[in-house]
């Protein structure tokens, strides 16, 4: 491919702030892609660059200066190429020179032009990427024994996985009720998720009533930042039992949480609902959950630079749920190889713009699958209408994805597109 143009601009997230947008030129075609950011990061992210007026204007710079000039004018064999040579132009270990937005920005469009360029959809040619002749996506291990009650939904599950050569459908982790950062801390606890099982189309059925059905529940309460409801609650327990009235109603369903605990960790402690936990007392508080109610996962349990905890939660529960790390392992590969050694979790969330590139968050992929671990493809707070998140999910082969919930239209259009890939498979 060779580069006529590039350019980047600025737009504007979910949540009205800046970020960055790259449309990359050759020939007769174009294609874009924009970046999402996140509000609850993990300090061993990789650097979204902003300005100290919390713009991308030296992000949007760095694009259509210093990447522009090494990449226009040049032909590249594959998007691989182009990501090597974004990293090495970089060169520091966290993309802190040109910033991990500005260079995530061209890394997916580099992926999305070159599956353009073949002819086939994007997530087929995310497959044959992470594929990689090595064939670890078609024998990825189950990683956590199911809950007795969700053993013949697992059963289901590997069988359709098993009829797809590559690429497969991933279960929806929607959002149904957001606190933590993405709600002014109205629930302690980050994300409430109803974890649905199925082809995308079924799943899609079940997630919009239940989604609605909550709603007439709930009554007339606001959105939180990445579309689910936003409740208050005066216990812990009353967002659990809700959902799991929805798992009575409706089958080949659970609940997963994101406790995101490193935005709960203040003075040598846990902070929930105006109570106090130690570390043990919060893994005493998980276990009693996942006893009352169909857990299916808990993600980032412990604040993250506590692997011991989550190596003790997993020990103590991996063999019933998910234990997933998030700001623990941050999409970055070297991360994931430490958890593994440790056996801290069970489980990985995948997020592209964590590490900055397409080829990086591939290789974070196979980390994870090389421990024998699931992985769940993430969107983030501050999204855009940009679905590639989508075609990532299915290209790797994710056990899960995270898109959010039905309260944004940029939420929606992810799942819109997982329900066209679904159509697509079926004609390739």
């Amino acid at each position: 491919m060779y580069i006529d143009t590039l350019v980047a601009r600025t737009i504007p997230d979910t949540r009205g702030r800046p970020t960055v947008e790259a449309t990359l030129a050759s020939g007769a075609h174009s294609v874009t892609a924009s970046v999402p950011s996140g509000k609850s990061t993990g300090s061993h992210e990789a650097f979204e660059l902003r300005d100290a007026d919390g713009s991308v204007a030296t992000a949007i710079a760095n694009v259509n200066g210093e990447i522009a000039s090494a990449l226009v004018g040049r032909d590249f064999t594959s998007a691989d190429e182009i990501d090597k040579l974004l990293i090495e132009l970089d060169g520091t270990t966290n993309k802190s020179r040109l910033g991990a937005n500005a260079i995530l920005s061209v890394s997916i469009a580099a992926q999305r032009f070159f599956a353009l360029a073949k002819g086939v959809p994007l997530w087929k040619a995310i497959a044959e990427r992470a594929n990689d002749g090595k064939g670890f996506l078609e024998s990825v291990p189950s990683a956590a024994t199911p809950a007795p009650a969700f053993r013949h939904v697992r059963a289901e599950r590997n069988a359709l996985e098993k009829s797809l050569p590559v690429a497969s459908a991933p279960r929806l982790f929607l959002n149904f009720m957001n606190g933590g950062v993405h709600a002014d801390f109205k629930l302690p606890f980050q994300e409430y998720i109803l974890v649905i099982e199925g082809k995308t189309s079924d799943a899609m059925m079940i997630a919009r009533e239940a989604f609605a059905k909550l709603g007439e529940r709930l009554g007339s309460v606001p959105m939180g930042d990445e579309g689910g409801y936003a409740p208050t609650f005066d216990t812990l327990e009353q967002p659990f039992e809700l959902l799991a009235e929805l798992v009575k109603e409706f089958p080949h369903t659970s609940i997963a949480i994101d406790a995101a605990a490193s935005e709960l960790f203040h003075d040598d402690a846990y902070q929930l609902l105006v109570k106090s936990y130690s570390a043990d007392e919060l893994s005493a508080l998980y276990r009693e959950l996942v006893e009352r109610f169909p857990i299916h996962s808990i993600e980032d349990p412990f604040a993250e630079d506590a692997p011991d905890d989550f190596a003790k939660l997993t020990a103590e529960l991996g063999k019933r749920i998910l234990i997933i790390g998030d700001d623990l392992t941050v999409t970055n590969p070297a991360r994931i190889k430490d958890a593994a050694v440790r056996k801290e979790i069970n489980a990985v969330l995948i997020k592209p713009n964590q590490i900055g590139t397409v080829r990086e968050a591939i290789q974070a992929v196979q980390a994870t699958c090389a421990a024998g671990w699931q992985t769940i493809a993430s969107h983030r707070s501050g999204e855009t209408a940009d679905t590639f998140i989508a075609d990532f999910a299915y290209g790797i082969g994710a056990y899960g994805i995270k898109a959010g919930g039905l309260g944004q239209k940029e939420r929606v259009e992810k799942y819109n597109r997982l329900l066209a890939i679904e159509q697509e498979v079926k004609t390739m």
